[in-house]
């Protein structure tokens, strides 16, 4: 069950249109469709809404603005509780704070009708000049978040009224010090850009009444329980009211784990007692969503002669737009998740803040601050390496943790962590020591390679937790119910597998049911990479409590202690004279007799400090110095993510992942006027990558088993996004010496670069 490339469990239902997304569910008698109308404007107080003409129309059934709603203020990501964000969001209220944000909730009885009602609402703006940078939001140009009841869970720096939504500071050591005592001293400002999500699902839910009047919605949604805390919030109800299903998700990336569509449907519900839907086409899930964060470094290396680096000083400043969500955890896991694998060195210093703009907010999504920060972090050490006249490889070997390192703000000890097989294989595979040092081709055709490298977390220290159950059937299978949400990763297959290792059977004898609150035990859900290291750990321990209570039912039967018992695929064994019981024997007992005991075991794991995976990415690219165009020729990706559970979905993972890294280095952006309205909103003009721009792909691992996990396995799923950036930019300086310090990497800057290096 460990190590097969099993196929997913759902492939064949998905491949042939079976029942599986959110629409599939939808029952559309009596159902009420919603449009919602939307702010054209960055930064307003509605001073008016007139929906009179709107609601005379044919088939509208009502139409809600912040009259019809009870200010309470939540928040929309989907996070542990306390949630590390502020409470600074209204479902529905005066002040809107980006183009495209709700104005009012538009019911009726099909969508025609909605749209027609759309036009007709009249609102009168008293309009104000948006915050859209850095300079204006902290020189308190003007203040997003006047209001006074909006809150933070806990203390991480809420200041509204400076436009501060966090501050954070991790460190140790006598940076100064260190950093005054180096050969060489080593500084760089670096900026990533705001990136879509771009799921071929776009956001939706379904909401309806069930036979007890209780409020149940379904939606694609990344965590169930966080879901339904922030609708109970937004309407005043308790948790008990709510039912939250999840179905299969058409991919998420951290963008189905904001609660944008479940609250608007949850509303309308409530107060109609009708089915309702709500689906946003391209252009809305550009607009009223969420990207990931625009994010600035400045950077601070002091370093000896010889490679071996003194200090890092990091400073983090994070744009998180119109609402908080997710911002303050993003600040933190930039250094927190960059900074660790650097941690042998004598002392680290990293201090950032998280600020308000009048842009569509920032939310999670895939790598959650570690790209950001990894692309200043290494391309800093790359730039450092290439003053020192070293190999950025051995620069980063020569400063970097290893298996067993305790210290720095790693705080227990490294189970695992194969930096150096990961690199050795690395170089083999895109012949580092002969690209990367050979005499230029003369011409303007220019080929190079470069190196990064990233470590991430296999979920949150302290934090995460997950619940699983388990139950014998009566005919002798087992089903595991869990709330972690499948995001079409597979990873619902892994914890069968998982299982079936445990349980020392195959697929065919254990079953999943997951997804719904009111079935399944809670589990934080799918964001940090945590669901095979978390839900993996809880499932292996359900098994062995399960696996206690089996051996003594089958007491009766074998008549030996349970010491002497083991567990075969469908039967228990006596392992003196094999005499044996079958599991479905023991299920029909303990289902379906007159002194039936079910036999299930629940177990719950918490994670106390996270593993770490690794990845280094090389990569061979060609620039044409005349117009700036990068081909990506050849990458690399060699990963520790641990047991590698199923080497098939691993892969696709990574390849999945690096294409996404390489969207965010060279090809996406996020673009805004200076009104605010944001011009690359749809798929013709917000570029992702295709296959034909991301060259050959090669992943490869070197597991290394950590001791910890279930049957030794880490995360992978952001870990292989973190570093493509980096590498790509090391790469393209390799080929024509033009250093670009700002994603995405343009044609544009890299002509930019070359003509200032000639002057």
């Amino acid at each position: 069950m460990i190590g097969n490339s099993i196929k997913k469990i759902d492939y064949e239902g998905n491949l042939l249109g079976g029942k599986s997304y959110t629409e599939d569910y939808i029952d559309y008698r009596n159902l009420l469709y919603i449009k919602v109308k939307r702010s054209p404007y960055a930064f307003a107080e509605i001073i008016d809404i007139d929906t009179s003409r709107a609601e005379k129309l044919e088939d509208i059934v009502a139409i809600y603005t912040y009259r019809d709603v009870e200010q309470i203020r939540y928040t929309e990501c989907g996070e542990s509780y306390p949630e590390a964000s502020p409470h600074d969001r209204i479902l529905l209220e005066k002040i809107v704070r980006h183009v495209g944000e709700e104005v009012a909730i538009i019911v009726g009885e099909n969508i025609e009708a909605c749209t027609r009602a759309e036009k007709l609402i009249k609102v009168k703006y008293k309009v104000f000049d948006p915050i859209l940078t850095k300079k204006d939001s902290l020189n308190l140009k003007d203040i997003i978040h006047k209001e006074d009841d909006g809150f933070e869970p806990f203390d991480f720096g809420y200041d509204p009224k400076k436009n501060i939504v966090s501050k954070f500071h991790i460190g140790y050591g006598d940076i100064d010090s260190e950093i005054e005592k180096s050969d060489i001293v080593f500084s760089g400002s670096y900026s990533t850009h705001a990136q879509a999500h771009a799921m071929m699902e776009t956001l939706r839910a379904y909401a309806k009444i069930d036979e007890r009047g209780r409020l149940e919605i379904i939606s694609a949604n990344q965590s169930i329980y966080h879901m339904r805390r922030q609708v109970a919030k937004v309407l005043g109800l308790s948790l008990n009211q709510v039912r939250m299903r999840r179905i299969r998700i058409g991919g998420g990336f951290g963008g189905k784990n904001v609660c944008i569509t479940e609250p608007i449907v949850g509303f309308v519900t409530w107060k109609t007692k009708r089915p309702s839907m709500i689906i946003y086409d391209r252009i809305e899930n550009f607009n009223a969503t969420s990207t990931r964060h625009e994010m600035d470094f400045d950077l601070v290396i002091g370093a000896n002669k010889d490679g071996k680096i003194n200090g890092i000083k990091m400073r983090g400043y994070n744009n998180t737009g119109a609402y908080g969500s997710n911002g303050p955890a993003v600040t933190m896991e930039a250094g927190q998740n960059t900074l660790p694998i650097y941690s042998v060195i004598n002392a680290v210093d990293y201090k950032a803040l998280t600020y308000y703009t009048n842009r569509v907010s920032a939310g999670a999504m895939r790598g959650y601050g570690t790209p950001q920060g990894t692309f200043a972090l290494d391309s800093a050490i790359n730039e450092l390496s290439e003053k020192l006249g070293l190999d950025p490889v051995e620069v980063k070997l020569k400063n970097t943790i290893r298996t067993g390192h305790i210290g720095g703000l790693n705080k227990s000890t490294i189970g695992s962590f194969n930096i150096e097989e990961c690199i050795k294989r690395g170089k083999e595979l895109i012949d580092w020591d002969n690209k990367r040092f050979k005499l230029k081709d003369e011409g303007h055709i220019k080929r190079g390679v470069g190196m990064g490298h990233a470590t991430h977390s296999s979920g949150v220290s302290n934090i995460d937790v997950a619940t699983v159950l388990l139950r014998l059937q009566e005919d002798g299978t087992f089903t595991v119910f869990t709330s972690s949400s499948d995001l079409g990763t597979g990873s619902d297959t892994i914890l069968l597998q998982i299982a079936a290792k445990a349980l020392n059977t195959d697929m065919e004898g254990v079953n999943l049911v997951s997804g719904d609150t009111d079935s399944c035990p809670y589990d934080k859900g799918a964001y940090a990479s945590c669901t095979t290291y978390l839900t993996g750990n809880a499932v292996v321990r359900a098994c062995e409590k399960i696996k206690e209570k089996i051996f003594e039912k089958a007491k009766k039967y074998l008549n030996v202690s349970t010491e002497k018992m083991k567990l075969e695929k469908g039967k228990v064994v006596n392992s003196e004279n094999n005499k044996s019981v079958t599991l479905k024997q023991l299920g029909i007992d303990s289902a379906v007799s007159p002194n039936a005991e079910a036999i299930m075991a629940d177990a719950t794991f918490g994670i106390g400090n996270t593993p770490r995976p690794y990845a280094v990415s090389f990569v061979e690219v060609e620039v044409n110095t005349l117009t700036g165009k990068v081909d990506i020729l050849k990458y690399v990706s060699v990963i520790d993510c641990g047991q590698v559970i199923n080497p098939n979905l691993a892969r696709i993972q990574a390849e999945g992942g690096i294409t996404q890294g390489i969207g965010f280095a060279l090809y996406e952006d996020v673009i805004f006027t200076d009104k605010g309205k944001l011009l690359t909103n749809n798929f013709f003009n917000y570029n992702i990558p295709t296959r034909n721009d991301i060259g050959e792909i090669i992943v490869d691992f070197c597991p290394e088993k950590e001791p910890t996990g279930p049957f030794g396995a880490k995360s992978i799923a952001e870990l292989v996004t973190n570093s493509p950036a980096p590498a790509i930019a090391d790469a393209i300086f390799n080929a024509c010496g033009a250093r670009i310090r700002s994603l995405p990497i343009t044609p544009e800057k890299i002509i930019r670069a070359l003509e200032k290096e000639e002057d």
